[in-house]
């Protein structure tokens, strides 16, 4: 087997926060850590790999809602300049950025840095980075019904393949592999209709210390399995 039967990659960041509380530092630490060095090696990793499309979970609707403000702004924050500061370099290696979630609910600044990424590097034909921002699985699904019955799309017509055309990842193929760093053995509902015949991988590193060598391992590992996909 070789790489090309990975497609999409997906990655759930845990574990920042822990890091930085075991090393005696602010929270915010951890997140820092993964934006300047994990997620840029990661993203070389993924290139090198051969993979097509890597989809990162940033923030779920519940991080907005259970986290106090502060700390959602100095994620905002850090998103903002993770992008300011990389995104010439990102342009180079001929990346093109996409964005899901429900974006319309961020802050209008935020908003824009985003869509100044995606327009920037809409015509890249290499890897597809996608930031899973304000995200969550049955958001998405409600939302998907929502645009559904503001189309006036009829429920009798209703199949897999058109369900699938009113969710965020409409332009992207069903993740072949996800990631789950931190140690927790839970998909926390990411990508939840995607997700159907997804191969997981629970690691117990911490976020911060998930280097390009443990994605190899992971996908050394997929790569090895058998996908019987119902059969």
């Amino acid at each position: 087997m070789d790489e090309k039967s990975l497609k999409h990659v997906a990655i759930i960041p845990d574990g920042n926060r822990r890091w930085a509380r075991a090393k005696g530092k602010p929270s915010l630490e951890g997140h820092r850590f993964a934006v300047e060095h994990t997620l840029p090696d990661l993203f070389d990793a993924v290139q090198e790999l051969g993979i097509e499309y890597c989809t990162v979970w940033l923030l779920s609707p519940e991080n907005f809602s259970k986290r106090t403000p502060r700390e959602v702004q100095n994620l905002l924050r850090l998103l903002k300049l993770f992008l300011r500061r990389r995104i010439d370099e990102m342009d180079k290696k001929n990346v093109r950025m996409n964005i899901i979630g429900d974006i319309d609910n961020l802050p209008e600044a935020t908003q824009h840095e985003l869509a100044y990424a995606v327009q920037r590097t809409k015509n890249n034909t290499g890897t597809v980075v996608t930031f899973a921002i304000n995200y969550g699985g049955r958001d998405e699904i409600l939302r998907a019904v929502h645009k559904m019955m503001h189309e006036g799309f009829e429920a009798k017509s209703l199949s897999k393949s058109n369900f699938s055309q009113f969710l965020d990842t409409t332009h992207l193929p069903d993740p072949d592999l996800i990631i789950r760093t931190g140690g927790e053995k839970r998909t926390s509902g990411f990508m939840l209709w995607q997700a159907e015949y997804a191969e997981y991988a629970f690691v117990d590193t911490l976020f911060p210390d998930f280097s390009p060598g443990d994605l190899k391992t992971c996908v050394d590992d997929f790569l090895h399995r058998q996908r019987r996909f119902g059969k």
